[in-house]
């Protein structure tokens, strides 16, 4: 008996995730991680954020099956640059170009400007999976590029990157774990009490002359856009240079996703001083943005890290994930998790220098890893 041949499948690179139908797009995505979204993607195209000048060119895999329906996608991302991906390769990039290369552009699969573990392969089964992650080869091969790059990968879908033969890097973060606390204080009773004091202090000095509202959905008011614009932009500025996203995309996140969105807003008397951007996830609060337009002492800990913990517990989330790097939230009860990302670098000289490096990465974040394990401020079990 003759096999069946096998079902006919078209790889193609698009010209942005707001082109895509977003009915088909969610669908693959599914609604547990907001940056995944179609509504989050677009959003960032059509406001400017990312597209011409910036440095991100929207290229998103996509696959059709034979009736043309869409079985498979990847937010990928043509790069001139590496700013916005919180996983650093820019020795990789001066290496590259010291022996003559150019490094850039290179395509990254990654939510813009997120440092958020979540699903790069967007697809109901792993043969599809596979299919994206040839996709990706492919265009940096037909187009000569230097590399590719998959970062902050949901830790379930790095066995298929490392089973196609990509480079595999792992990171720290510090999130909130949920173990079905009944309030926040149900959580300090698990510190030490030398911790307990010192979180009940600062929560306390945080807010002695503010008050603070706390809005989702249409409780999000233009004012309160306006207030998280200033905000946005102070830290932007001090950070990165200038801002990633637009004002627009602030806008648009108020039309589209304001009710998987949580602000924080502190006052003193009528005027917005201070304010942090959460999103809400299935299982997840996902602290974003922050900003404060003068220094008050210990806000940015309660706007962006007690109170998370304190939503998380009412709502029953299983966590809180507050960003990328931060070592003071080890204190704050946050403890170390590893994130990951994969990566095909095309010139096999060149692959084995980036395998050398980061193996020897990977053992000096293990001895990190270790040692933040041991440093936690929960009390000891005996």
């Amino acid at each position: 008996m003759a096999e069946a041949d096998p079902p006919q499948r078209t790889i193609s690179l698009g010209t942005g995730v707001a082109a895509v139908d977003a009915a088909a797009w969610d669908a693959l995505a599914g609604n547990g991680n907001p940056f995944v979204s179609h509504d989050f993607l677009a959003l960032l195209e059509d406001s400017g954020s990312v597209g011409p000048g910036t440095g991100w060119q929207a290229a998103p895999i996509l696959i059709e099956d034979e009736g043309g329906a869409l079985i498979g996608a990847a937010p990928a991302y043509l790069k001139s640059h590496s700013q916005g991906e919180y996983v650093f390769d820019h020795a990789w990039a001066d290496a590259w170009a010291r022996a003559g290369g150019d490094y850039y552009p290179k395509l990254q699969i990654a939510a813009p400007f997120t440092p958020v573990p979540g699903p790069r392969l967007l697809a109901h089964d792993d043969e599809t999976a596979m299919l994206l992650i040839r996709g990706a080869e492919a265009v940096v091969r037909q187009n000569e590029l230097s590399s590719a790059h998959a970062t902050f990968v949901a830790p379930e879908q790095m066995p298929i990157f490392e089973q196609a033969g990509w480079l595999v890097r792992r990171d720290i973060q510090f999130h909130f774990a949920n173990a079905g606390y009944a309030s926040f204080d149900d959580f300090l009773a698990t510190l030490t009490s030398a911790k307990r004091k010192q979180l009940r202090k600062e929560r306390a000095r945080a807010v002695e002359v503010l008050r603070v509202e706390e809005l989702t959905g249409e409780d999000i008011k233009p004012a309160h856009w306006d207030a998280m614009w200033a905000f946005y932009q102070d830290t932007g500025a001090r950070k990165w240079g200038h801002p990633y996203l637009t004002r627009e995309a602030f806008d648009l996140m108020g039309r589209r996703m304001a009710d998987r969105i949580l602000l924080l807003i502190a006052y003193d008397g009528d005027a917005p001083v201070a304010g942090a951007m959460h999103f809400i996830g299935a299982d997840t609060l996902y602290g974003r943005y922050w900003g404060c337009l003068r220094d008050i002492p210990y806000l940015h800990f309660e706007l962006c890290y007690y109170r998370a913990i304190d939503i998380a517990i009412a709502r029953g989330l299983r966590r809180v994930e507050a960003g990328a790097q931060g070592g003071h939230k080890l204190a704050r009860g946050y403890g170390p998790v590893a994130t990951w990302s994969a990566h095909f670098i095309a010139d096999p000289g060149f692959r084995r220098a980036v395998a050398d490096y980061l193996e020897q990465e990977r053992r000096a974040e293990e001895t990190e890893m270790e040692w933040l394990e041991g440093h936690t401020p929960f009390r000891r079990k005996d």
